[in-house]
This record gives structure tokens, sequence and C-alpha cells, in this order.
């Protein structure tokens, strides 16, 4: 596990120097000039002076080529210096550090309340498959999929908010105010966690070692969740990194909606005042969460998983 786990931290710049360069090459392939644009979101000027503006590109470095400022700009992330906002001309990092923390309490808390809702509901869909429980997990399952969090927030505020006042509508501090963001954000990965724990329950159920142990008179809760469940449940976990990268990248319409300060909130604010430096650092840190999140989630897989285990380590079963 250990060589494992060197492994993939190895690979991590695979994954984190191209995703730094197309976050840095994403503003300037569009043909905008940054300082042309900081410079009129301060001043409000169709023409600023061009004196002015060259100082401009001097002070944030944007007067050199592509190569020169993505040298510059990388070697500053390496070093922990995510820049100055353009915007409130603070340092980035004090406003995506807890932007971050916040976002990564919201995204968890949902993945552990999709887990709590899609595994049980799955295994027990899996025990009869065609089942009037196996017919609703499916159409919920549906629901949760298609149904856009924008309008499923909407509906849960004007039902548990405004209707029947039991929550508060926005905020983030307390936890009643994170009830109904919380639950927004878990019904997707909740529908997809229940659908794959129900396929994979249901084809462990098929294979011959569990007719063995139902011959041998153990008893079908222990057949269900001992033998079916857990592969579920191995499948899921392995797939919760990449639930946790995408929570967290489309969190933005949750935190907008519930007016959470995390970072989804932050982006969408840096993207309407242009503020490069924290578009980019905000991108750059979700796909690193991402990528950990998804090393983590293969560990802990594999944890649970004793075959693949050996078959990932180049091992037998241990």
């Amino acid at each position: 596990m250990r060589a494992l786990l060197a492994r993939r931290l190895l690979a991590l710049p695979l994954v984190l120097v191209p995703a730094a360069a197309f976050v840095f090459a994403l503003p300037r392939i569009s043909g905008r000039d940054t300082a042309l644009s900081i410079l009129r979101s301060r001043t409000g000027e169709a023409e600023p002076d061009p004196a002015v503006l060259a100082a401009l590109r001097t002070q944030y470095g944007l007067d050199g080529s592509w190569l020169e400022q993505f040298g510059r700009w990388s070697g500053r992330m390496l070093a922990g210096d995510l820049g100055i906002s353009y915007t409130s001309r603070t340092p980035v990092s004090g406003l995506l550090l807890p932007a971050l923390g916040t976002s990564l309490v919201l995204t968890i808390s949902a993945l552990v309340v999709a887990g709590l809702i899609g595994i049980p509901l799955g295994v027990r869909a899996a025990r009869r498959p065609g089942g009037r429980l196996d017919r609703i997990l499916t159409t919920g399952s549906v629901l949760g999929v298609a149904v856009p969090e924008f309008v499923l927030g909407t509906v849960l505020v004007l039902t548990f908010a405004v209707t029947l006042p039991l929550l508060p509508a926005t905020g983030w501090g307390n936890p009643a105010e994170a009830v109904l963001p919380v639950l927004t954000l878990a019904a997707f990965p909740a529908a997809l966690a229940a659908q794959l724990v129900r396929a994979e329950t249901v084809d462990a159920l098929a294979r011959p070692h569990v007719t063995v142990a139902r011959a041998k008179g153990l008893a079908d809760r222990s057949v269900l969740w001992r033998h079916g469940g857990r592969l579920g449940l191995t499948s899921v976990t392995s797939l919760s990194g990449l639930f946790l990268g995408g929570l967290l990248g489309g969190s933005v319409v949750v935190e907008v909606l519930f007016s959470i300060p995390g970072l989804g909130r932050l982006l969408y604010d840096a993207v309407l005042g242009q503020d490069l430096p924290v578009v980019q650092a905000g991108l750059l840190a979700v796909v690193a969460v991402a990528a950990v999140a998804g090393i983590g989630a293969e560990l802990l897989a594999l944890a649970l998983d004793p075959v693949a285990r050996g078959a990932a380590t180049g091992g037998g079963v241990r």
C-alpha cells in the first residue's frame, strides 16, 4: 500500500502541471487584455491612459511573453504565493483558504449524507429486483439525477423556509443553516450511489459463493450485507474522490443560492469582477483537491477489498 501511495503521489505532477498550464492560458486564449480589464473595473474609463496601463502591466507581470509570465506565475505558486487580488488588493491566499475550508465542509457533509441515504437504499432494493422498493428507488434516482440543483434548492427553500418556516433559507454558521444546502448538494451523488450499489449488489448476490453460503444456512440479512453490500460499498468508495471533486467544483449554484461564503461563491464573484488571480488559484485548488481525494478514495477502496488490493499492489490476498 505504501508503494502504491508513493506511485500515486509521484504521478500528481502529471495532473497538476497540465492543469496549471490550462488555467494560466485560459483567460489569455480569449484575447482579453487583463490589464485593461483591471483598470476599467477600478476607474470605469473606457480608454485609460496608456502610461497608466503600461505601469499596471509591469506591476502585475503582464508585460512579458506567455512563457515568461507562466514561469513567474508557476514559481510563485510553488512557493505558496497565490498573488494579489485585482479587486480587493489583498493576498489571494487570505480569500481562498477560508472559502476552500467552507466548501470542503459542505461537500464532505453532502457526501456523508449521500452515502447514508444511497447505500442502504441500494442494498435493500437489490434484495428483490423489480420489487416495489426497487421501482421507487429507480424513479427517485432518475429524479435525483435529472432535477438541477437550483430547482431542487429553490423547492426546498419554498417548502421548509417559506411555507413551513422550519429552517433558515440562507446563511452558514450553525447546523440548521447547513441542512438545506447539504440536502440540495447530496441529491445527485445519493441517486448515483443508490443505483451503483443496487447494481453491484445484484451482481454479487448472483455469484456461486453466495449460493453456497445460502445453502449452508447463512441468514438472508447476513448474505445481503456481508457479500452484496460490501462490494457495493467498495465501488462507491472508489468513486467518492470523483464525487468530491465534482461537488467542490459544482457547488457554485448551491453557494450562491444559499449565500454560503465558499469557494464556489468566491469563484463566481471573481469571474464577474474579472479577478484573474482568484480565478486561477481557485480552479487550481479544485483540481488539486480532486486529485488528492481520488488517491485517498482509491486507497480506502483497496483497504475494503483484499482481492483488489492484492492485484493493485502486485501481491496476493493478505
